[in-house]
């Protein structure tokens, strides 16, 4: 006796023959009468089948389990579940390892989706399929798809919500992926493996993991932690495209970027050469100074030059994602950690005890990773006064603090150069801009180029004249735009000094 659809008359309930019933069911593989037990189960099942008949729109070709015991061979809840997770934002990268693991020799699958699957949050495959067989309330359906980016430039369509059913030489299995979802209070990625037995689907889940690592979509990207698990871009990442810079537009002084060159790319192009000396490659970098010298403009050169490096930046609210930022750096490495102002948290306290500094956090962190791992951190602070307490506290964390000054007047006249190209400046003119800007940055000289630019274009010219640049250069050094110098970081004649 099975379940009908009610539609004959009968109430719910429908006579089967043996044949249907060990087609749907199984052969018993006893042959001995029923025991107490068994027949207090079956009676069980019968008024379960009486009290929740099916519904009168009942497709059994939509049954959810009747397809996976179709594929399985055998009933789903007889099959060991074996579940793995993964942060939310790893949806494309665990749908990208089913992929390239269904992709192996004498492998397939075909993808189904699942339909009236309300509240599923907190769902098992377990509480799922037993749902599905006692009250038909999950069915086929279309498969959930969530658009992701990848790169800065580049989504791809991950399945958030379906059932692979695979096979593997005469092996048949089923996995369920689910992503991320606010909406059913599921904030990470879920892999469920039912399988013939336990091993097989530890063994898939391993492999799993290993792919997720080996095409991990994070690999030499540029990435920000945005300070917020659900935010634009992928969970709490944000892609960025890689700088694409060359020595020429780069100002320090002599010899600078040299210095910083060895420590960041020349450790990078000689790594093998360290650690056959025993030598390790986790180091730290300190660019200080005033703000607008150019310390963030040296990092984006940097960043230009180790194009397989991964790079993760901390600024702001994001800084706080150390932990998350330094665990990927440890999978993605070779990798960079970009921690931008660092004063601003010199005092602020972490989201636990709060009795240590963040920055602390920070340092440890570092240390944490290990001296065979080749990873970069590079720092930036306007106010190196604020960090030395701690550093001095943590030796070791970082191997070099370079100071990105204001630039000489060699260097204002190479600014002035970079960034004027277009005005066709002559000596003179040059020389009395270099002489009149002492004290200013480069972000004062790029302000200074292109409000000589605007002047000339509300006199309706498409040449910037020597006047243009004088009457903007007389705005910027006067009394009035006082606090615009300030915030473009120039410490020129006649301004109080900050400290």
């Amino acid at each position: 006796m099975g379940e009908s659809d009610g539609s004959d008359g009968s109430d719910g309930l429908e006579i089967v023959s043996a044949a249907e019933y060990e087609r749907r069911y199984g052969a018993r593989r006893d042959p001995s009468p029923l025991s107490i037990q068994e027949i207090g189960d079956l009676f069980h099942q019968f008024l379960a089948a009486v009290a929740r008949p099916k519904p009168k729109d009942h497709d059994p070709a939509r049954n959810l389990t009747e397809r996976l015991r179709t594929h399985l061979g055998t009933a789903p809840a007889d099959r060991p579940v074996v579940k793995a997770a993964y942060p939310p934002y790893d949806l494309p990268n665990v749908h990208l390892a089913l992929e390239n693991w269904f992709a192996g020799e004498g492998r397939s699958y075909e993808l189904i989706g699942m339909r009236g699957a309300q509240n599923r949050g907190d769902l098992t495959l377990g509480d799922i399929l037993e749902a599905a067989d006692r009250h038909d309330r999950f069915t086929i359906g279309a498969v959930d798809y969530a658009h992701l980016p990848i790169s800065a430039d580049a989504e791809l369509p991950c399945v958030s919500c379906g059932f692979y059913l695979g096979s593997e030489g005469e092996d048949r299995f089923a996995v369920l992926l689910r992503g991320p979802a606010d909406e059913y209070g599921r904030d990470k990625v879920e892999i469920e493996v039912l399988a013939r037995d336990k091993e097989f689907a530890d063994r898939l889940l391993a492999q799993l993991d290993v792919l997720v690592r080996e095409h991990n979509i994070f690999r030499g990207q540029v990435l920000s932690f945005e300070g917020s698990e659900f935010g634009h871009g992928l969970g709490p990442f944000r892609f960025h495209r890689r700088p694409a810079l060359t020595r020429e537009d780069i100002v320090l002084p002599e010899g600078l970027l040299e210095r910083v060159e060895r420590q960041v790319v020349g450790v990078a192009r000689r790594r093998e050469q360290l650690r056959a000396a025993g030598q390790h490659l986790r180091r730290g970098l300190l660019l200080y100074g005033p703000p607008g010298t150019g310390k963030t403009h040296t990092i984006r050169y940097l960043l230009s030059h180790l194009p397989q490096f991964t790079v993760v930046v901390l600024s702001g609210t994001g800084i706080d994602a150390i932990g998350p930022a330094c665990a990927l750096a440890r999978m993605l490495q070779p990798a960079l950690v970009v921690l931008e102002d660092c004063d601003l948290i010199a005092e602020a306290r972490d989201h636990g005890s709060g009795e240590q500094p963040l920055l602390f956090q920070i340092l440890n962190e570092m240390d944490g990773l290990g001296d065979d791992a080749d990873v970069a951190f590079l720092l930036t602070t306007n106010r190196a006064d604020l960090l030395e307490p701690a550093l001095v506290q943590r030796p070791g964390r970082v191997d070099l603090a370079v100071e990105i000054p204001l630039p000489d007047a060699p260097g204002r006249a190479r600014l002035l150069t970079l960034y004027g190209t277009a005005l066709d400046l002559d000596e003179e003119i040059a020389a009395e801009v270099v002489t009149r800007t002492e004290g200013t940055t480069a972000s004062f000289t790029k302000e200074l180029v292109r409000r000589s630019v605007l002047i000339a274009a509300e006199r309706e010219s498409a040449v910037t004249e020597p006047a243009d640049l004088r009457a903007a250069l007389d705005e910027l050094l006067a009394d009035q735009d006082r606090l615009t110098r300030r915030l473009l970081g120039a410490r020129g004649a006649g301004d109080d000094d900050p400290e």
